[in-house]
């Protein structure tokens, strides 16, 4: 009965360390994540912004990096003068710019002015 307690312990803490690590994987990896895009990126979010810009005239209200069919992207919202949500998808390495599109309707995020 003495043998058994050590190793029950034993098999204990080690379980207890195994779920511990992974709940600190689950919370610290989005982090992880999102330090290793930020290195990845050769193009900062100034520089997306600007080229953002270019192509679409309005108010830049978001810019995230994100991974998009295994690329690294630059997704910048601009408010045009006409209360448009448009999205730029620019590529975070070249500057590229991917591809424009009108923005997903989120609820709240704007509303168009009375007359």
């Amino acid at each position: 009965m003495r043998l058994r307690f050590p190793l029950m312990w034993g098999l204990a803490m080690l379980v207890l360390a195994a779920g511990t690590m992974t709940v600190a994987d689950l919370v610290f990896g989005e982090e992880h994540s999102k330090v290793d895009m930020a290195a990845a990126a050769t193009v900062t979010i100034d520089e997306a912004i600007k080229t953002a810009s270019e192509k679409v005239s309005g108010k830049v209200i978001e810019a995230e990096l994100e991974e998009k069919h295994h690329t690294l992207v630059w997704e910048v919202e601009v408010v045009t003068p006409e209360n448009k949500v448009m999205e730029v998808h620019i590529d975070a390495k070249t500057g590229a710019v991917i591809d424009v599109e009108e923005g997903k309707n989120k609820s709240g995020r704007l509303k168009r002015p009375r007359s």
